[in-house]
C-alpha cells in the first residue's frame, strides 16, 4: 500500500482521463483541466497524448499537473485539429517512481500508434509478461500497463476493439483504462468494477471518459453513466459504442467511498459525500460515547464526523486546523522531522480545550500519526479523546492498485484493537463494522479485501519471497 509518509494514509492509485471530439477542440487544455481535477488520485507523475488523426503528440514527466505542464509543455502537445486525447496522474503502484514509468504509455503497432492510461493492477501481469518474454516480446518499463499494450499489439489480425476485448479476457485484477489511437478513444473496466470509470458528454457532442465525475465537470461535460464492470466502450466519428466483454460481478473498492473519491463524486450510483455521512451515522449507532464535541481529522474524516455528530447529537466543530501550504515536497528524512511535519500540517484549535473529544478519521494504517494527533489534542487541553474510525481495521494487502509491501506495515494485522488503542493513547478506540460500510454505501457489493482478505478479482501468483513479505 502506498502511504502518505506524514499523515499515514493509503494513497489514491491513479487517475485517467480521455476525450474525443468530432470537431476540433483544444484537447490539450481540456485534458489539463481534467487531470487537475483528478490530482488527488496521483501526485507523482502526469502526462497526456493528443492526436489530430495524423500527428500523435506525447508529453509526460514526474511531478504535479501544474509542474509538468507549464505553458511551454502544454503548447507542445496542442494540435489545431485535435480529435482524441488521453491523460494520466500517477502514484507508483506497480513499477518504480521513475520517469520512464510515467503514463500514458505509447507503442507503434499495425493498428498505428496507441496510447494507454491505466488505473489499478493486473494480478496476473507477471505470469503473462513472462510468457510473452519467452516468446520474444520486449518491455521498456517496469509497470504492468505495458503488458496490456503488448497483448493488444500482438493481435495483429484483429481490429483495435477486438484486440482490446481479447486482452481484457486475458488479464485479471482491478483495472480501469483509457486507450487511444489516432481516430478512436476506448475505455474499459474489469468485470468486478474494482476501479471506477465514468462517461460524460459536452453539448458540442464531445465525449469524456474519466476516473471520476469531477473531471467531467471540469471540462463542461455532464455525467451520462458509469462504464459497467466488464464493459468496453469506444468512441469514434459515429458516436459511442459498447460491448460487454465479460459478465459483470460488481465489487467496487470500498475505499473509493471511504477516502479516495472526491466528496463531490458519484460512483456506481452512490454519492461519496452522502456515503461518508452515513458511515458517521452508522459509527455513532455502533459505538456511542458520552462526549462534548465531535472533531474530524481534516480532510479525510469530515464527512463521517458530520454524520457522527448528527446521529449522536454531539456538536461538531473543527478542533484541528490543516495548513494548506505544508505540501508533500517538504523533505522529512528522520522520524523526528516527520513528527515535526505533522505539527506543520495539523494544529489543534481552542475548540478542544476542556472538552471530551470524539476524534473521527477514515482509517488507521500504521498508527504513528494517530498517536501524534491524540497527543496534540491532549496538549491543547482535551480531557478525553475517543477515536472513531469510519473503516474497519486494515489487515490485508491490496492487489488492485494500492500496493502493500508487507502485512507488518498494517498495525491492525499485528495488534488487537485494544493494543492499538494503547499504542495511540486514546481513551477508547472503535471501528465501523463491515456490514456498516455495506449499508452506508449501498448499491452494489463491495471489495473489502483489505479488511477481510477476501479477494473478489483474484490474487497474483506469489513466489516464496512475496509470500514471506505478506506473512511477516
Amino acid at each position: 500500500m502506498i502511504f502518505d509518509p506524514i499523515l499515514d494514509k493509503p494513497q489514491d492509485e491513479c487517475g485517467v482521463f480521455g476525450m474525443f471530439s468530432p470537431e476540433p477542440l483544444d484537447l490539450a487544455w481540456f485534458t489539463y483541466l481534467g487531470l487537475f481535477a483528478l490530482q488527488h488520485r496521483g501526485q507523482e507523475a502526469a502526462g497526456m497524448c493528443v492526436s489530430d488523426g495524423e500527428k500523435f503528440h506525447v508529453e509526460k514527466d514526474l511531478g504535479l499537473v501544474t509542474q509538468v505542464f507549464d505553458e511551454r509543455r502544454l503548447d507542445s502537445v496542442r494540435l489545431a485539429n485535435a480529435r482524441v486525447s488521453i491523460g494520466h496522474v500517477r502514484y507508483s503502484t506497480t513499477g518504480s517512481n521513475l520517469r520512464f514509468n510515467a503514463q500514458p504509455l505509447t507503442t507503434r503497432t499495425n493498428k498505428g500508434i496507441l496510447g494507454l492510461a491505466h488505473n489499478g493492477n493486473f494480478v496476473n501481469a507477471r505470469e503473462v509478461r513472462n510468457d510473452m518474454l519467452m516468446q520474444g516480446a520486449l518491455f521498456q518499463t517496469t509497470n504492468d500497463s505495458e503488458v496490456m499494450l503488448n497483448l493488444i499489439a500482438r493481435e495483429s489480425h484483429m481490429d483495435l476493439v477486438e484486440a482490446t476485448a481479447a486482452a481484457m479476457k486475458r488479464l485479471k485484477g482491478g483495472f480501469a483504462c483509457v486507450l487511444m489511437s489516432r481516430t478512436q478513444l476506448l475505455g474499459f473496466r474489469d468485470p468486478n468494477g474494482v476501479r471506477p470509470l465514468v462517461i460524460g458528454q459536452r453539448d458540442d457532442h464531445a465525449y469524456v471518459i474519466a476516473s471520476e465525475p469531477c473531471a467531467l465537470y471540469a471540462v463542461g461535460a455532464r455525467l451520462i453513466r458509469d462504464v459497467q464492470p466488464g464493459e468496453l466502450v469506444w468512441i469514434d466519428r459515429t458516436g459511442l459504442h459498447s460491448l460487454m466483454v465479460a459478465p459483470k460481478k460488481p465489487t467496487p473498492c470500498a475505499f473509493e467511498w471511504i477516502y479516495f473519491a472526491r466528496s463531490d463524486s458519484q460512483l456506481d450510483g452512490a454519492d461519496a459525500h452522502e456515503s461518508r455521512i452515513r458511515m458517521g451515522h452508522q459509527l455513532a449507532r455502533e459505538h456511542p460515547v458520552d462526549a462534548d464535541i465531535v472533531v474530524p481529522v481534516p480532510d479525510s474524516g469530515i464527512g463521517a464526523a458530520i454524520g457522527y455528530a448528527r446521529e449522536s447529537g454531539i456538536p461538531f466543530d473543527y478542533g484541528l486546523y490543516k495548513n494548506p501550504y505544508a505540501g508533500r515536497t517538504f523533505i522529512a528524512p528522520t522520524q523526528e522531522a516527520r513528527e515535526l511535519k505533522v505539527k506543520m500540517k495539523l494544529s489543534p484549535t481552542s475548540a478542544v480545550r476542556g472538552k471530551r473529544v470524539v476524534l473521527v478519521d477514515d482509517s488507521i494504517v500504521r498508527g504513528t500519526t494517530s498517536r501524534q494527533i491524540v497527543n496534540l489534542l491532549r496538549e491543547a487541553g482535551a480531557t478525553e479523546v475517543h477515536f472513531r474510525v469510519s473503516s474497519p481495521p486494515i489487515k490485508h494487502p491490496c492487489f488492485y492498485g494500492i500496493d502493500t509491501a508487507a502485512r507488518k506495515e498494517l498495525v491492525a494485522s499485528t495488534h488487537s484493537i485494544e493494543e492499538i488503542r494503547d499504542l495511540i493513547g486514546a481513551d477508547t478506540l472503535t471501528f465501523i463494522s463491515e456490514q456498516g460500510i455495506r449499508e452506508a454505501v449501498g448499491g452494489p457489493g463491495l471489495c473489502l479485501a483489505c479488511f477481510n482478505g477476501e479477494y473478489p478479482a483474484g490474487t497474483p501468483l506469489l513466489n516464496d519471497v512475496d509470500k514471506l513479505a505478506l506473512e511477516v
